[in-house]
């Protein structure tokens, strides 16, 4: 089978079940891992995927998504070019895992889904809180700040890990607001995971220097993180290592 993804989560997650050899091509943003990656042909950075190139590679299967804002127009040519798709598009940690195992059927290794999930699930066990669960912001963006809401895994792995997201009861993937309404949620924790930018670049003053922010308890309390998207933006297996961060920060709290 010749498989094409589009979209880092997918090829993490073809990775993890031991499926790399079918891989014929790769989007841009594909940095993961980096032995496998580094030699396989791109097709474009996520929402200008080049449906052109990824058709000439003659994949037998295309694993797009619908996760990110304007994907649907990526999938639209994709099924204009005649290309047999999956389209993941989770909102929650389960179906992130139904995802998996969705993918390794289609791959043909249905016990490795399995292998996988379950594994995925023994690593990531709730975590009782001692007392008052901290509330925890994360950042998509840092202007207008950007919180994931209730259709999102990283709530269900704040959850997990010990804390509240404030805005988890939204209905809605993520809330964006000025900074005097996120302030209001005054959080004990906050997580800079900008999208689309490297984890080096993070910059805790940008919170820091929000006016009025010196009050909020993460800022006076300096438990402002930085953990990188791919922890915890990435629908896909290394969602272990964001709830793995997630657990320590709120245990170091208490």
């Amino acid at each position: 089978m010749r498989v094409f993804s589009h979209t880092p989560s997918n090829t993490e997650i073809v990775c993890a079940l031991g499926c790399a050899h079918l891989l014929v091509g790769v989007d841009a943003d594909s940095d993961y891992p980096p032995a496998v990656v580094a030699g396989l042909p791109k097709a474009g950075r996520d929402l200008d995927l080049d449906a052109g190139i990824v058709h000439a590679l003659e994949p037998d299967l295309v694993l797009t998504s619908n996760t990110v804002p304007g994907h649907e127009k990526v999938v639209e040519r994709l099924r204009a070019a005649g290309l047999k798709i999956f389209v993941s598009d989770p909102t929650s940690l389960d179906e992130v895992y139904a995802d998996i195992e969705r993918i390794a059927d289609l791959l043909g290794v249905r016990e490795r889904g399995n292998a996988l999930t379950a594994q995925m699930r023994a690593v990531m066990p709730v975590v009782a809180p001692r007392g008052k669960r901290p509330s925890v912001l994360i950042e998509w963006w840092p202007k207008p700040v950007i919180a994931p809401a209730r259709h999102s895994w990283a709530t269900d792995l704040i959850q997990l890990a010990g804390g509240t997201n404030p805005w988890g009861e939204v209905d809605a993937r993520s809330v964006p607001m000025e900074h005097d309404a996120a302030r209001a949620a005054m959080p004990d924790l906050i997580v800079m995971s900008w999208c689309g930018v490297k984890q080096e670049k993070y910059r805790a003053e940008v919170v820091r220097s929000r006016p009025g922010w010196e009050v909020v308890p993460a800022v006076a309390n300096e438990r402002i993180l930085a953990v990188s998207e791919s922890f915890l933006g990435r629908p896909g297996p290394r969602l272990v290592e964001g709830y793995r961060i997630l657990r320590e920060a709120i245990a170091g709290m208490g």
